[in-house]
């Protein structure tokens, strides 16, 4: 099962593929500022003659550099100037050719319709038929046939509910048109993308740096470059970047799109290894799209903000090291965050915000409580402490319950498989570099980062029959993943961990009954905690395995089951076409925790991939019918000439679902530690009642109220220590007990406790006198209904 996905994170999908980031910032043990730019700019042995001049002409200038005083704006711009004037030299060359042959284009009558969306009263606005030709027309030509309460927010197009589309960008086809606010998660990344820009730019021109790369990120965007001779980004040089970058919104220079050839991309970054890297490595053969904005320009696929005057808010957050591709091994460069908006009151929110987000830094909570910690000698691998694991256990109880009403069979699979097993998932050919792997006795093993395949092997260890089906199995195993340790952060980026991971093996006609279970399942877990959550449904890719009419079959089964949680009051769900995994369609569920930040932890998955290549089959009630392959019998994936056997009479292969509700437990627990604030509801808390004496006398109540409650498997600590009474309330106050019992002579005489409800600020000065036997029984009662409110 593939974990959540968040921004700047691998995304491994069930198959075993992976999308990594290309950096990881630098534990501040391992930093190690080395970068020589006339390294960087090398020229490899193998390179064409043009790249090896442009490069050379890269070494020449930081050669020229470096007689000079490295620190000084000027000699920045003398080693900046040659190189960026060469580039964006080459960039307004083939921007006047390609401006010609658009010009020189037929620009014919198309059909583009306006989608508006939806008011604020939810209501679906009419669509809008507009005027436009090929070539010329533009989506932000459309925007003055719309309301300005809603043009004043677009920051980018959408093409057809698919494509992003810069606003200045001519459409080419007939058309459905929808505008992208800031306000939308999408909208927000395109905008600090852009905002990344103008950083690269003010960067670029301040060092006279080589830029690497610079995305967004979940709370604004970042841009990584090497500066000459090693030097680090210091605090001092944030306000001058500020203001360079505040010159260029004022400047309102747009962000100019070019489609680039391979080989004249070559030419114009062969100054930098960097760009080479990208260029050599992870662009398609007919090349990629540039875009330049004032004298930065830049390999990007977009899209952009129509100009930087829609900037109104930037600074700079921080900065820090990092590897290049996330490599320890390769260069360390210099990271600069940021943040933007298009409204300075969003940034006077955004930093309120980032007060709050400091206060409920799961990291600090989990050590002020005494919950987890980490260690040099297992990076990336939680120690949970006792009061942790008593969250950890409270978690895995909850789902075992659920699993019991729900038809789930709990398994244990191995921790260590044999290589051999990992290539017949296709995970060894996408994702063996992200695994630990081991030589035992002259073969290659690896530690699971997934249970899908050996949940495969469990399914087809025997014979199985279709009144079997569906099998849900659920696996609480320990995974394991080979993270860059710039990467690990705290408990949401961890080497070890363990999740609610399950695979449900049904028929197809099965699938839309068990997707409607499972948003079941979500709605009861998620609402516990208070987590509204979102559905997103990405359907089939441009390139996918199977058959189109399996996948329309599948999509249209997930189609039925959103619509009918939509019909039950469950919430409009989302489409997000051809964004598929390659092997089946899937959703997507985000949740919002009490900062509305958004997380990603389960997922819904459909695999018609894996039961082909683990050749998984069970008897149909169609004994004797003709033999038959499943719709998905292709190719294998790693490459090889064979496949799988056909199926004979009688036989069919089983649709695998991958699910996860919490994802990893190690992660959910971060959420939850940062949505509560530390404030744990009654039935997952470490930390439960404190049972403080007035006096020493009646040291023997407390002890025995503590022993009555424990017996009823509740966390009980009590206080006999010498500090005063009002020291040892305020110490169980930060403690976060939930409820502190004040007893004295009084409530012993009458067998009772003064409860202080954590959460009641009516009870904090003197507490509700509650008898033993009724507090004992509203207690037991709120921990069994898994109450979110803290009151009895």
């Amino acid at each position: 099962m593939p974990p959540e996905t968040s921004n700047d994170r691998p995304t491994l999908r069930a198959n075993g593929t992976t999308a990594l980031p290309i950096h990881s910032e630098i534990p501040e043990s391992e930093v190690s500022q080395t970068v020589d730019l006339k390294k960087a700019q090398k020229v490899h042995a193998n390179e064409p003659p043009e790249k090896k001049a442009s490069t050379a002409r890269g070494k020449s200038q930081m050669g020229e550099a470096s007689s000079k005083d490295p620190n000084s704006n000027d000699t920045r711009m003398s080693s900046l100037s040659k190189f960026v004037s060469e580039r964006n030299e080459l960039f307004n060359e083939l921007k006047r050719k390609r401006d010609a042959e658009v010009l020189s284009k037929d620009h014919p009558v198309i059909q583009v319709v306006l989608d508006l969306g939806f008011d604020k009263n939810g209501l679906l606005r009419p669509e809008m038929p507009v005027a436009a030709k090929a070539w010329e027309s533009t989506p932000g030509s459309f925007l003055r046939h719309v309301d300005k309460k809603i043009s004043s927010d677009v920051v980018v197009a959408k093409v057809d509910g698919k494509e992003l589309w810069d606003l200045d960008r001519p459409l080419e086809r007939d058309c459905r048109v929808s505008y992208i606010p800031f306000s939308s998660p999408e909208g927000r990344n395109v905008f600090w993308h852009s905002s990344a820009h103008v950083l690269g730019e003010a960067a670029e021109c301040y060092y006279g740096c080589l830029l690497s790369h610079g995305p967004p990120v979940e709370q604004g965007f970042f841009y990584d470059m090497a500066i000459e001779g090693g030097q680090v980004v210091k605090e001092s040089d944030w306000s001058p970047l500020e203001s360079k970058a505040a010159k260029f919104f004022k400047e309102k220079q747009t962000f100019d799109r070019l489609h680039v050839s391979i080989p004249d991309l070559k030419k114009m970054f062969g100054y930098s290894k960097y760009k080479m890297y990208y260029i050599e490595n992870l662009l398609p053969s007919e090349g990629s799209t540039v875009y330049r904005c004032g004298s930065l320009v830049d390999l990007c696929l977009g899209p952009h903000i129509q100009n930087t005057s829609k900037i109104k808010a930037f600074q700079i957050m921080k900065n820090s090291s990092c590897y290049f591709r996330g490599d320890k091994n390769d260069d360390s460069l210099q990271r600069i965050y940021g943040v933007a908006f298009p409204d300075k009151k969003q940034m006077t929110e955004h930093k309120q915000f980032l007060e709050e987000a400091a206060k409920r830094d799961h990291r600090r909570i989990g050590i002020e409580q005494e919950l987890f910690f980490f260690n040099d000698v297992s990076p990336g691998s939680t120690f949970l402490l006792p009061h942790g694991t008593r969250i950890f256990n409270a978690l895995q109880k909850l789902l075992r319950s659920e699993y019991l009403k729900r038809g789930y069979s709990e398994v244990q699979s191995p921790n260590m498989y044999d290589s051999d097993l990992w290539k017949k998932s296709g995970h060894w050919q996408h994702y063996s570099e992200d695994m630990f792997v081991l030589d035992v006795e002259k073969k290659k093993w690896a530690l699971k980062p997934m249970n899908c395949p050996g949940h495969c092997i469990m399914f087809g260890h025997r014979e199985r029959s279709y009144r079997e089906l569906p099998i849900r199995m659920a696996d609480f195993g320990v995974l394991h993943r080979n993270e860059a340790s710039g990467a690990l952060n705290g408990m949401t980026r961890v080497r070890k961990f363990q999740q609610d991971d399950t695979h449900i093996f049904c028929t197809q006609d099965q699938i839309t009954e068990e997707i409607e279970g499972l948003f079941d399942f979500l709605k009861c877990i998620y609402g516990l905690f208070g987590f509204p959550f979102r559905l997103k449904l990405s359907t089939r890719p441009e390139k996918f395995l199977g058959h189109i009419e399996t996948w329309d079959i599948a999509e249209g089964k997930l189609k039925d089951a959103l619509n009918s949680f939509t019909a039950s009051g469950g919430g409009q769900w989302e489409l997000n076409e051809g964004d598929g995994a390659f092997y089946g369609p899937k959703i997507d569920i985000t949740i919002s925790d009490a900062l509305r930040r958004d997380w990603q932890c389960a997922t819904i998955q459909l695999d018609f991939q894996l039961p082909q290549n683990f050749e998984l089959e069970y008897m149909t009630a169609e004994v004797g019918a003709k033999a038959k392959t499943a719709a998905t019998d292709e190719a294998p994936t790693d490459g090889s000439t064979a496949r799988p056997k056909m199926l004979g009479p009688g036989r069919a292969r089983p649709v695998m679902v991958h699910r996860a509700i919490v994802g990893s437990f190690e992660r959910f627990m971060a959420i939850l530690t940062e949505h509560f604030g530390g404030k744990w509801p009654f039935w997952i808390s470490p930390r439960q009642i404190l049972v403080i004496p007035v006096m020493a006398g009646v040291n023997d109540y407390v002890e025995e109220v503590q022993r009555l409650f424990k017996a009823q498997k509740m966390y009980v600590d009590i206080d006999l220590s010498g500090n005063t009474m009002p020291k040892k309330i305020r110490t169980g106050q930060l403690q976060q007990y939930n409820f502190i019992f004040v007893v004295g002579a009084q409530e012993k005489e009458s067998r009772s406790v003064n409860i202080r409800n954590r959460d009641d600020p009516e009870t904090q000065a003197k507490g509700e006198l509650v008898p033993l036997e009724e507090a004992i029984g509203k207690l037991k009662a709120l921990k069994k209904e898994r109450r979110l409110i803290n009151a009895i």
